[in-house]
């Protein structure tokens, strides 16, 4: 095993989706720097971001209900539901213009059209989602949303959910046809790819073993190449690190104060369902 010692201007460690963007923001506005990213896996976009491990949902606050709270007099407050749809909004002008510049090709291969629905039962539940679809309404944003009781209406937009269904309890449905349905390991790969041509050093099967901070205020990246066993140090004065587990792991060492840390647990049904359908 051989050591060697390395300089870049920003090291993006992890192979998904945040730091294909942001790498692809960096060399866009600041084409001279050099970047570098490590990934521990063979190919980009294969945890968090790929198909099977993520919803896919554009998040634009069509059916999200926890974005719209209900106050105690009634009233929904929509403003966390526009404040998440204009983000989304700037994310769509974002890989439309790199489709425009011929920096991403075929869209399609990773962002589509799908309707986004949300479903109540029960009478709070319908009274909420009515004032909800009437205060989103009022937002150019929220325009396209259709609020519906007919049984005949929600048979047609979710046929398996209405037909034979028996209930005394009021039920309600919202339909927006301006919902996205993206593939972020796709895009992943995608934005990837261009960087590479850019001049980008993106390598795989990098492990990254430690991160230390300089008295200077750069920082040291330990990193093992796991085919060949080298380790490099690499000096950076900008490190992104989105390894939530690494990030955990190192935060007390590295005085990341004041941080926000986001847990999702849960259980995924998509792979039950594709395994019987395999079968």
């Amino acid at each position: 095993m051989t050591t060697q010692h390395s300089k870049t201007d920003v090291i993006l460690i992890g192979g998904g989706i945040m730091s294909a963007t942001l790498g692809t923001l960096l060399k866009e506005l600041s084409p001279e720097k050099n970047i570098k990213v490590f990934e521990k896996l063979a190919q980009p976009g294969e945890e968090s971001s790929n198909v099977w491990n993520n919803a896919g949902t554009g998040h634009s606050a069509l059916c999200e209900l926890n974005y719209t709270k209900e106050g105690k007099d009634g009233t929904v407050d929509c403003s966390k539901a526009i404040k998440i749809n204009e983000q989304y909004q700037i994310s769509k002008q974002f890989w439309a213009y790199l489709v425009k510049t011929g920096q991403l090709d075929n869209p399609d291969r990773f962002i589509q059209a799908v309707p986004h629905m949300s479903f109540v039962i029960g009478e709070d539940n319908v009274a909420f989602i009515k004032s909800r679809v009437a205060t989103l309404k009022k937002s150019v944003l929220f325009e396209k949303m259709k609020l519906s009781q007919d049984e005949e209406e929600m048979k047609s937009w979710v046929p398996l959910m209405i037909e034979g269904r028996k209930s005394d309890e009021p039920i309600a449905l919202t339909y927006d046809e301006t919902g996205t349905d993206v593939n972020f390991g796709a895009l992943t790969a995608k934005l990837f790819n261009n960087l590479e041509q850019r001049g980008v050093g993106i390598q795989y099967k990098q492990n990254v073993l430690d991160i230390k901070k300089q008295k200077s205020g750069a920082w040291l990246v330990k990193v093992k190449d796991l085919e060949t066993n080298e380790t490099t140090t690499y000096e950076s004065d900008f490190v992104f690190m989105v390894l939530v587990v690494r990030v955990y792991h190192y935060s007390k060492r590295l005085e990341l104060n004041n941080q926000t840390y986001w847990w999702f647990p849960g259980k995924w049904i998509i792979p039950a369902l594709y395994k019987s359908r395999s079968d």
